[in-house]
């Protein structure tokens, strides 16, 4: 009875044996099969959407970078412009102030902590030069009867000269004007020469005194020598107020160890002088110039009222800027056309 009943069951469970000999469920196969079709079939779906995503983004970036370059030459244009306008009041402050009435450099002294606001402004000063505090600042080119010579300009110490009323209160620096390079030198031996004979000079009135006891003799006839002194003619200097200079990246730095002056330097050049630091800078501007003697060649009204960069020429790179930023962008949507009619 038994043996029918177990043939029955054998063919009934036979379509879910194996060749191996192991059971399967033929649900579950399809299941399994069917979960990694879809796995296999959505990662390159999901990939190739990065992939897109990350183009179209790139895409993106690359018409902005390619519309900067416009941008930033309208930008560069536009400053020009601003910096137009700047110049032109500067220049329009400048011819104001020198056409004003030259006043007397003592007055001028009570605002010394407000001297930026009197640059350009015309004085008078009146004392004498201490030619041995000399410093010359260059070089600086110059064209004479069309051929350009380099020189100086020479600063010097006006100070002041006892009993004249008119003379100026305190010492003031005075750029005399331009000189040759021939001058600093010829200065540079008069002091090695004067620093020569002040030593000999000591040294013979040291050893005098130790000779001699004529003391009272010699004090008598120094007395004497002082007062046939011919007595000191004051000089006139017609000059303008100015601060010192901005150098550009490209001039060396001031050296005062060695007597190298590139640049004005007001409170440098001062201390190499032996004056305050807060001294009053001049720039002559006298145009009684002696033709035998032209030097030092005081600068010229104009130009103080000129610039490296005048009006005009911000104009004309405002032009240009804009001019380039135009073709730049132009071609900037000449390229995106293109690309869009590839596609």
């Amino acid at each position: 009875m038994a043996s029918p009943y177990f043939a029955k069951s054998i063919t009934k469970f036979r379509p879910c044996l194996s060749l191996s000999g192991h059971y399967s469920t033929p649900s579950s196969y399809s299941l399994f099969s069917s979960a990694a079709a879809v796995s296999s079939a959505s990662d390159p779906q999901s990939s190739s959407l990065s992939q897109a995503q990350q183009k179209q983004r790139e895409s993106r970036w690359s018409k902005w970078l390619l519309f900067l370059p416009g941008a930033l030459t309208f930008g560069l244009g536009t400053w020009q412009i601003f910096r137009r306008q700047e110049k032109i009041e500067m220049l329009d402050f400048r011819q104001k102030r020198l056409l004003m009435e030259p006043v007397n450099i003592n007055s001028l002294f009570p605002l010394e902590d407000k001297l930026d606001d009197l640059e350009f402004r015309r004085v008078i000063c009146k004392g004498v030069f201490d030619e041995k505090k000399s410093i010359y600042v260059g070089p600086r080119s110059r064209s004479i009867s069309g051929v350009t010579e380099n020189g100086h300009y020479v600063i010097t110490p006006l100070v002041p000269i006892p009993n004249i009323p008119d003379s100026v209160q305190s010492p003031v620096l005075v750029n005399r004007g331009w000189v040759p390079r021939s001058w600093k030198e010829k200065a540079l031996e008069v002091d090695q020469q004067s620093s020569e004979q002040s030593s000999d000079i000591a040294s013979s009135s040291i050893q005098e005194s130790e000779r001699s006891s004529w003391w009272k003799f010699w004090s008598k006839r120094a007395e004497n020598l002082k007062n046939d002194v011919a007595p000191i003619t004051p000089t006139e200097v017609i000059g303008v107020v100015r601060t010192s200079e901005k150098p550009s990246i490209f001039v060396p730095a001031n050296d005062p160890r060695s007597s190298q002056w590139f640049y004005v330097d007001v409170p440098g050049i001062a201390r190499a002088s032996g004056l305050p630091e807060d001294v009053i800078y001049v720039e002559d501007i006298n145009e009684d110039v002696n033709p035998s003697d032209p030097y030092p060649i005081p600068k010229d009204v104009n130009t103080l009222t000129r610039s490296s960069v005048m009006p005009q020429d911000h104009l004309n790179y405002t032009l240009t800027w804009y001019s380039l930023s135009a073709a730049v962008t132009f071609m900037a949507f000449k390229r995106l056309r293109q690309k869009t009619n590839r596609r």
